[in-house]
Protein backbone atom coordinates (compact mmCIF):
# COMPACT_ATOMS: atom_id res chain seq x y z
CA UNK A 1 0.00 0.00 0.00
CA UNK A 2 1.72 2.98 -1.30
CA UNK A 3 0.88 6.36 0.14
CA UNK A 4 2.44 9.79 -1.66
CA UNK A 5 3.55 11.97 1.03
CA UNK A 6 4.48 15.99 0.97
CA UNK A 7 5.47 18.54 3.23
CA UNK A 8 4.94 22.17 2.90
CA UNK A 9 6.55 25.49 3.96
CA UNK A 10 8.76 25.39 7.13
CA UNK A 11 7.99 22.16 7.63
CA UNK A 12 10.05 20.97 4.59
CA UNK A 13 12.96 23.09 5.53
CA UNK A 14 12.71 21.54 9.14
CA UNK A 15 12.13 18.09 8.19
CA UNK A 16 14.69 18.44 5.22
CA UNK A 17 12.37 16.53 2.88
CA UNK A 18 9.57 17.89 0.24
CA UNK A 19 8.04 14.77 -0.03
CA UNK A 20 8.54 10.89 0.72
CA UNK A 21 6.42 7.40 0.11
CA UNK A 22 5.29 5.13 2.87
CA UNK A 23 3.60 1.87 2.84
CA UNK A 24 1.01 0.01 5.46
CA UNK A 25 -0.14 2.74 7.27
CA UNK A 26 -3.70 2.93 8.18
CA UNK A 27 -4.36 6.46 9.98
CA UNK A 28 -2.81 10.23 8.69
CA UNK A 29 -0.79 9.85 12.26
CA UNK A 30 0.98 6.80 11.25
CA UNK A 31 1.89 8.29 8.08
CA UNK A 32 3.40 11.11 9.49
CA UNK A 33 5.01 8.56 12.00
CA UNK A 34 7.21 6.68 8.86
CA UNK A 35 7.33 9.85 6.69
CA UNK A 36 9.66 11.78 9.92
CA UNK A 37 10.80 8.63 11.75
CA UNK A 38 8.67 9.79 14.42
CA UNK A 39 9.17 12.90 15.24
CA UNK A 40 6.91 15.02 17.75
CA UNK A 41 3.89 17.29 15.11
CA UNK A 42 3.98 20.14 15.71
CA UNK A 43 0.78 22.02 17.60
CA UNK A 44 -1.87 22.78 15.12
CA UNK A 45 -0.50 21.00 12.11
CA UNK A 46 -2.50 21.08 9.32
CA UNK A 47 -3.52 17.93 7.52
CA UNK A 48 -5.12 17.09 4.15
CA UNK A 49 -5.67 13.88 2.11
CA UNK A 50 -6.64 13.87 -1.31
CA UNK A 51 -6.93 17.79 -0.77
CA UNK A 52 -9.44 17.58 1.54
CA UNK A 53 -8.73 18.74 5.41
CA UNK A 54 -8.01 15.69 7.79
CA UNK A 55 -7.35 15.29 11.22
CA UNK A 56 -4.45 12.62 12.39
CA UNK A 57 -6.90 10.12 13.06
CA UNK A 58 -8.35 10.00 9.65
CA UNK A 59 -7.85 6.80 7.67
CA UNK A 60 -5.83 6.36 4.57
CA UNK A 61 -5.85 3.91 1.79
CA UNK A 62 -3.69 2.85 -0.74
CA UNK A 63 -2.73 5.84 -3.10
CA UNK A 64 -4.09 8.62 -1.34
CA UNK A 65 -1.98 11.70 -1.28
CA UNK A 66 -0.90 13.30 2.25
CA UNK A 67 -0.23 17.03 2.81
CA UNK A 68 1.19 18.27 6.17
CA UNK A 69 1.62 22.15 6.71
CA UNK A 70 2.09 24.72 9.37
CA UNK A 71 -1.01 27.40 10.36
CA UNK A 72 -1.66 29.49 7.45
CA UNK A 73 -0.88 33.53 8.58
CA UNK A 74 -1.79 36.85 7.46
CA UNK A 75 -2.86 39.81 8.07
Amino acid sequence: MSIQVKFFASLRETLGQSETTVEDAVTVAEVWDMATQSATPPNNLLVAVNLDYATLQSPVKEGDEVAFFPPVTGG
